[in-house]
Formats: structure tokens, C-alpha cells, sequence
């Protein structure tokens, strides 16, 4: 029988930052700007995000970067998705998006490091 790895329950800014692709000044902007991101300090004051938060920082990077949406659009949205029951649903489509995209771009990268040659064998 093997033994089931723990699943991560919180993160800290540089495992957030790789898990979403975004950089540290990125986090701390959108956290004054969504005053549902707002992740606990440590006793070292540094930053300790929950899993719902990162969701909820991958929903906000799908609203921004993907669907356009300006800051106060995207706040609005979140706002309309809390209000109708929707937004852990929501968050967790996008962090299901993330993980696609991820694996897509990875596929791509492999597929692109195979040699001419054996990129048409393999059609």
C-alpha cells in the first residue's frame, strides 16, 4: 500500500508566485486592490496563502490577462460571483484552466525539443 502525499494547504509568496506565474510586486498590487486577497503573516511577517487564495489569485489573473477585464471590472465581477454563490466554483474552473494552459505549453515544449526528424516519424 503507498503512502498518500499531503496536499499543501498554504503557500508562501515565492510558491505562489511560481504556482501562478506572476511576480511578488504583482501579488502585493492586486492585494490593495482585492480586499478578498488578503493572506496572513507568519510570525516572521512574511506572507501565508491559503489554497482558496490562490484560486482566487489564478481567477483574477483569467479575468485580467485572459478575459480583459480592468481591475475595477474584475472586482465587480468577483463581487457578482460571491453574491451569487458562484465563486468557489468559479475559482476552481480557473485553477483547472491554469493547469491545462500549463500543461499545454508543456506538451508544446516537448514536442518543439524532438528533432525534425522525429516529429514526423511520430505523426
Amino acid at each position: 500500500m503507498s503512502a498518500v502525499e499531503p496536499v499543501q494547504e498554504f503557500f508562501s509568496i515565492g510558491e505562489v508566485c511560481e504556482l501562478t506565474d506572476l511576480k511578488p510586486h504583482v501579488l502585493r498590487y492586486w492585494e490593495s486592490q482585492f480586499r478578498f486577497l488578503n493572506p496572513a503573516k507568519n510570525r516572521s511577517g512574511n506572507r501565508v496563502y491559503q489554497r482558496r487564495e490562490v484560486e482566487l489569485i489564478l481567477l483574477v489573473k483569467h479575468l485580467l490577462y485572459t478575459e480583459k477585464y480592468t481591475i475595477e471590472g474584475a472586482r465587480q465581477k468577483v463581487d457578482e460571483q460571491r453574491k451569487g454563490g458562484e465563486l468557489r466554483t468559479v475559482a476552481r474552473a480557473a485553477l483547472t484552466l491554469q493547469t491545462l494552459e500549463a500543461l499545454e505549453s508543456d506538451l508544446k515544449e516537448v514536442l518543439h525539443a524532438l528533432a525534425p526528424d522525429e516529429r514526423k516519424e511520430s505523426r
